[in-house]
């Protein structure tokens, strides 16, 4: 298999820290062609610095998950909704044509759970400004009061095997929605106002 083959369905890349790379993709997303971008400790700045090599290797989809370890450095919502914003808007100014999906931060232990729900309903009415689809993965992956649920996770933030096959749940439909939109790069048309030009 060479650099450049590319399947039918395009090439998937997920972006992310530990908690996307620890993910079995090729098992839990079977039939997609996923490149890993994912790395363990990441925060946004991290991802951030690092968003060139998304953009190299020109993906047809883009599913992007990150911030829950800015809180453990103790960053600001603010920090983490632009540092993700800044993301969405460099990949959609740098690949026109590439489907993105924002994911929401994932619940970790209750005590985060007020900073990770305003860092979400952000990024949620953000993503619609940027062509970008939402994926919400708290109802499935939370409990009533924030906390990740015990029965996904082994120390309240990385996921188990069954955490993973819920993700990848939730993930799978949310990326053949993202397939059905139109493309979003089409020129945009002004309408004649009657004025002069």
């Amino acid at each position: 298999m060479t650099d450049e083959w590319r399947p039918e369905r395009g090439e998937l890349a997920l972006v992310g820290d530990s908690l996307t790379q620890g993910g079995d993709w090729d098992a839990l997303l079977p039939g997609e062609a996923v490149r890993n971008f994912g790395m363990a400790g990441d925060t946004t700045d991290d991802v951030l610095a690092r968003l060139g090599d998304v953009i190299d290797a020109r993906p047809a989809l883009i599913a992007l998950l990150v911030g829950t370890n800015d809180l453990a450095w103790r960053r600001s919502v603010e920090h983490v909704v632009r540092n993700v914003e800044t993301m969405l808007v460099t990949l959609r100014k740098e690949l026109p044509e590439t489907r993105i999906l924002a994911q929401s931060v994932m619940p970790r232990g209750h005590e985060f759970a007020d900073q990770i729900r305003d860092i979400n309903r952000h990024l949620w009415q953000f993503a619609p400004t940027v062509h970008a689809g939402w994926l919400d993965l708290w109802p499935a992956m939370a409990l009533e009061d924030g906390e990740l649920n015990p029965a996904y996770t082994e120390d309240r933030l990385h996921l188990n095997a069954e955490g993973y096959r819920v993700w990848a749940g939730e993930l799978i439909p949310a990326l053949e929605r993202l397939r059905e939109l139109p493309p979003s790069s089409r020129a945009i048309t002004l309408p004649d106002l009657g004025g002069a030009a």
